[in-house]
């Protein structure tokens, strides 16, 4: 094989331009397919992560499709019993983490995400073992704090 990959590199940079580095974020499992709303029992609020998720003031909180996140955390598995509790638990955390919503209504978000997963088929047992754990470690989960993001490619690119 005989490339002469300068070449080949210079040719390339002739026939496109971009915007310069891809910024991302690490840690999601998960990615929503379709747009999820509930009706949860936070009021009187309004937070919006634009195109992501929105909770207006009757309580209605939706998520958009795109939205991703890390599932089930802890040492758990990710069952289908656990998933749309997650969800709903992740996003209500980053709109805390993002100061957009107060760390106050934590308990009510932990509960909630308890009830979500009994109504999914979750064990008694194993709902129980959930709330303890947000309730008792996920505090730091909840705290506000800037995203860090990563970079990768090249800011010398037209």
């Amino acid at each position: 094989m005989n490339t002469d990959l300068p070449e080949v590199v210079s040719t390339i940079h002739q026939y496109y331009s971009c915007s310069g580095l891809v910024r991302y974020c690490k840690g999601y499992k998960y990615q929503l397919q379709q747009t999820f709303w509930i009706d949860i029992p936070i009021t009187s609020i309004t937070a919006v992560v634009p195109g992501c998720i929105t909770l207006v003031p009757s309580g209605r909180l939706t998520i958009y499709s795109g939205y991703a996140w890390d599932g089930p955390s802890g040492p758990t598995i990710d069952t289908s019993d656990f998933m749309r509790g997650s969800l709903v638990h992740d996003a209500l955390y980053q709109l805390m983490r993002e100061g957009l919503l107060n760390i106050s209504h934590r308990d009510v978000v932990d509960r909630l995400l308890v009830a979500l997963c009994r109504e999914n088929g979750m064990s008694e047992t194993r709902a129980a073992w959930v709330y303890y754990g947000v309730k008792e470690f996920a505090q730091f989960a909840a705290e506000r704090r800037d995203r860090r993001y990563y970079y990768a490619g090249s800011e010398t690119v037209k």
